[in-house]
């Protein structure tokens, strides 16, 4: 904040003493007086602990759920990764990691089954297709 007061001079003539503007805030300063308590100003504070990191594999819930999602394992996955973002916020880093740990176990079973269910699916074909010809 700036507290510079600006002088304005009538003309050197006129023999009124200069017109000086004061500032809003230091016309409620000098309104209101000094502070009536003589104690001095206390500080307040407020320690802020670092959270730790706590993945709740969100995104990789929402891709098993949308690709291939076998057993419905995607979708379950999905649920515990935003229970575990849910507990992440309300401040219960335990419940938080739990859920994290059982939508990261779901998520790994569901990539797992999802790229052996896409194998099967081109493999099988095609040893079909070769036995037909």
């Amino acid at each position: 904040m700036n507290h510079t007061v600006q002088t304005f001079f009538s003309p050197v003539n006129s023999g009124q003493p200069p017109n000086y503007e004061i500032l809003k805030e230091e016309h409620e300063v000098a309104m209101l007086g000094a502070p009536h308590n003589p104690a001095p100003p206390t500080s307040t504070v407020i320690h802020i602990r670092s959270e730790t990191s706590v993945p709740d594999h969100v995104v990789w819930s929402l891709f098993n759920t949308l690709f291939m999602n076998p057993c419905c394992l995607g979708f379950i996955a999905f649920a515990y990764s935003v229970k575990s973002r849910d507990r992440k916020m309300v401040g219960d880093l335990t419940g938080a990691q739990a859920y994290a740990s059982t939508a990261k176990c779901l998520n790994i079973w569901a990539l797992i089954l999802g790229i052996l269910m896409t194998i099967l699916l081109i493999v099988v074909p095609v040893l079909i297709f070769q036995a037909h010809q």
